[in-house]
C-alpha cells in the first residue's frame, strides 16, 4: 500500500472531498496493490430512531439546497482489508444516497462511498478529465469519468466484471467513447475522504481529437433542458496542469501523479501500475 498525502478539507454531508487551491487540512489518499479484488455483501449497520431522524433531517436540508441530489440506491463500503491469502477484500452494504448524511450525525455510522472511474489516456500522453455540470452534486469540480456503484439486480453478483461494465457505461455517458468492458484493466484502488473507495480502471489510449469529437457529439445529442454530467473535458499530463483547472475531487491529483510516474507500466501491465 502507498499513502500519498494531499491537502483537502472535509466534504459535505452528502458529497466527497474537494481539493481547493488553499487547503486548511492535510489528509491522506491511500492506494492499494490490487491485482485482484473480492467484493462481499454484508448488512448495513442498524440505525437507531434518533440516527435515522437526524439523517432524514440533514438529507432534507441538503436536498432543498441542491435539487440535483437524488436518493437513489448505492453501496457503502463497510470494510476494506487484506484476507489471509493476501487478496484485497471490499465488504459492502446496499444503502441509498441519503445515508451519507450520517456523516453529520453524532456517534452514528459514517458510510464510505464506492465509485468506479476510467482512466482514459490519449495517444501522445495525458488523461481525460471532466468538469461536472450545474446539474450534478458538485458543479464545477473536475474529476476522472466515473460514478457511484449501485447494488446489482436481485440474484446477480457484484464483482469485477460488473464493475467493468458499469465503468464502461460511465465513460460512454459522460465522455462519449464506447469501449468493450472486458478491455478495461483494474489499475488501482484508492481510499480517501470519508473513507470513500475508488476502483480505477484503465482503457486503451485513443486519439485526442477522437475523444473530443465523441464528447462534442454527446453534448449535441442531448435534448433541450438536459445537462451533461461533464460539461467540459480537458487532457492533463501534470499536477501543474490539473491545478490550473481549479477545484478537483480529492483523489485526482495523486492518481495523476501515480500515472505520470509510471505511464508505460500503467498502460501495459495493470498489476504493476497498481502497485505501491
Amino acid at each position: 500500500m502507498t499513502t500519498i498525502r494531499r491537502p483537502f478539507p472535509p466534504g459535505s454531508a452528502t458529497g466527497g472531498g474537494d481539493r481547493p487551491g488553499r487547503p486548511e487540512e492535510l489528509r491522506a489518499v491511500e492506494f492499494f496493490d490490487a491485482p485482484h479484488l473480492d467484493l462481499v455483501e454484508v448488512a448495513a449497520p442498524a440505525l437507531s430512531a434518533a440516527e435515522r431522524l437526524g439523517m432524514d433531517r440533514i438529507w432534507a436540508r441538503d436536498a432543498a439546497r441542491n435539487p440535483a441530489l437524488f436518493d437513489g440506491p448505492v453501496i457503502a463500503c463497510t470494510a476494506l482489508e487484506r484476507s489471509t491469502l493476501g487478496k484485497l477484500v471490499l465488504s459492502w452494504a446496499p444503502v441509498s444516497y441519503r445515508y451519507r448524511a450520517l456523516r453529520q450525525v453524532s456517534a452514528a455510522w459514517k458510510p464510505s462511498a464506492v465509485f468506479v472511474t476510467v482512466l482514459q489516456p490519449v495517444t501522445g500522453g495525458g488523461l481525460v478529465v471532466g468538469r461536472e455540470s450545474a446539474s450534478t452534486a458538485h458543479p464545477g469540480r473536475w474529476q476522472i469519468p466515473g460514478g457511484s456503484v449501485e447494488p446489482p439486480p436481485a440474484g446477480q453478483p457484484l464483482d469485477l466484471d460488473s464493475l467493468r461494465q458499469h465503468a464502461a457505461r460511465e465513460l460512454a455517458e459522460e465522455v462519449g467513447p464506447k469501449v468493450e468492458a472486458d478491455t478495461l484493466k483494474l489499475w488501482a484502488v484508492s481510499r480517501g475522504e470519508h473513507g470513500n473507495v475508488g476502483i480505477h480502471f484503465v482503457s486503451q489510449p485513443l486519439p485526442e481529437d477522437l475523444v473530443r469529437r465523441h464528447h462534442r457529439e454527446l453534448l449535441s445529442s442531448l435534448g433541450d433542458g438536459v445537462e451533461p454530467e461533464l460539461e467540459q473535458i480537458e487532457i492533463v499530463e501534470s499536477e501543474q496542469q490539473l491545478a490550473a483547472l481549479g477545484r478537483t475531487v480529492d483523489y485526482l491529483a495523486p492518481l495523476l501523479g501515480r500515472w505520470t510516474a509510471a505511464p508505460q507500466a500503467s498502460a501495459a501491465d495493470p498489476a504493476t501500475g497498481s502497485g505501491g
